[in-house]
């Protein structure tokens, strides 16, 4: 709930147009069960403008390298 009040503050100034949520790894899931609240219940006239997924290097304890997901969900108010 926090992060869907912080989209809605953010889209009540004036000047928001858009607004992108990026996550990784096990937080994509509250990403996109945010975006789908917000659509759905808060905002119903805000439009997914993008999806952008990829595979980011990180490094890990031990300077161990792996990979993880990672979303990009972009929403504009028209």
């Amino acid at each position: 709930m926090n992060y869907i009040l912080v989209c809605i503050t953010h889209f009540n100034q004036p000047d928001a147009k858009r607004v992108v949520v990026k996550a990784r790894g096990r937080a994509i899931c509250r990403a996109v069960d945010t975006i789908e609240l917000l659509r759905r219940a808060f905002m119903k006239d805000l439009q997914l403008e993008g999806i952008a997924i990829r595979t980011e290097e990180v490094t890990r304890e031990e300077s161990r390298e792996s990979n993880v997901s990672a979303i990009e969900l972009t929403l504009a108010k028209p």
